[in-house]
């Protein structure tokens, strides 16, 4: 009988077994070494795993826009004054230095108040290019304004602040509110400023903050001092017009607001002009408050915008207080009002 190898006494399935096992094997190494792929992808996704990693690594232009957005651009300032309760309807018309601006408001027995209407309007008298009988319109507007609201008569007011009674043409303003029956309150920079910390700073902060009211004409800084109110006057955001330097009027509004006591400056609210073409840029939605970016986050756009930053950067300098709160409802006439008997 012939001899056989063990092989072909073997059967096929064992066959199969011998044969398939070493292929197997090759084809596991192979994949998981990476035998039959394209080293080049490879090795790029092993060196530079942030180019190829999307949801853990931000791109260059995601990195861009995060380094160039500046934190305070997204601070929300949440507090919420209380609402009056059975209030009465108030309205009073402001004469400042730019035109004229009128506020309504229902106030209550407590002095809780909230705002109905505000109109910012402008006269040209101070150009010199209206006559009194465009004053006597715009006034009349204003007042009708008021009445349609459910303001009545006894409780329009009319003030001119301090620094629209450095400009004569406002006399004129003055006579013709006069011949309509009206009484005029003139203020001065003192009470101006008592009266924008009356409307401006809540009472949960009477002790911890101040206001700051950059005004065309003059700068008004006020603070509780105890019970009492302590304020300041310095240079509005018009002093280029005087001829005076930034240095100057810089060192002047330091130098006042130096004296606010360490404890009040946790947070200054601030209001006036220039702070609202400021806190527009970035205001979101229909927010009560708009905390302010620091003044080096803003480019000025006008001179006055230049001289109003300038003030408000001193002011920071000199207090160290990073949190400006802009208040969209207060106006130092709102704190007229609010010191009337009521």
């Amino acid at each position: 009988m012939a001899s056989t190898s063990t092989w072909s006494r073997l059967r096929w399935p064992f066959k199969a077994i011998l044969i398939a096992a070493p292929i197997i094997a090759i084809g596991y190494f192979a994949i998981n070494d990476g035998w039959f792929m394209n080293n080049g992808p490879i090795d790029q996704s092993v060196t530079e795993p942030a180019k190829t990693s999307g949801e853990k690594t931000p791109s260059k232009s995601d990195e861009s826009s995060s380094s160039t957005t500046k934190p305070e651009e997204s601070r929300i300032f949440a507090f919420q004054p209380e609402k009056p309760v059975n209030g009465e309807i108030k309205g009073v018309v402001e004469v400042g230095a730019t035109g004229f601006n009128s506020f309504v408001i229902e106030m209550d027995k407590e002095r809780r108040w909230d705002i109905k209407s505000k109109d910012f309007g402008q006269s040209l008298v101070y150009e010199g290019l209206a006559t009194t009988d465009d004053i006597r319109a715009g006034l009349k507007k204003y007042i009708s304004g008021m009445f349609d609201k459910g303001v009545k008569s006894r409780n329009v007011h009319f003030v001119i602040s301090s620094g629209a009674q450095k400009i004569p043409k406002t006399g004129i303003i003055s006579s013709e509110l006069k011949k309509m029956g009206f009484v005029v309150n003139l203020v001065t920079p003192e009470q101006e400023g008592k009266f924008a910390l009356k409307s401006a700073l809540p009472s949960t902060y009477a002790n911890s903050a101040f206001v700051t009211d950059i005004g065309s004409g003059n700068t008004k800084i006020s603070w509780m001092n105890g019970t009492n109110i302590s304020a300041v006057e310095t240079n509005g955001a018009k002093y280029y017009e005087k001829e005076l330097s930034d240095d100057q009027v810089y060192n002047d509004v330091k130098a006042k607001a130096s004296g606010i006591p360490k404890g009040n400056r946790e947070v200054c609210f601030i209001i006036g002009g220039v702070p609202f073409e400021l806190a527009k840029q970035h205001r979101q939605g229909e927010e009560r408050y708009t905390v302010l970016k620091a003044p080096a986050g803003y480019k000025a756009e006008t001179p006055k915008q230049k001289s109003g930053l300038n003030i408000y950067k001193a002011i920071q300098d000199a207090t160290g207080t990073d949190t400006f709160v802009f208040d969209w409802d207060a106006n130092f006439t709102i704190g007229f009002l609010l010191s009337l008997p009521y």
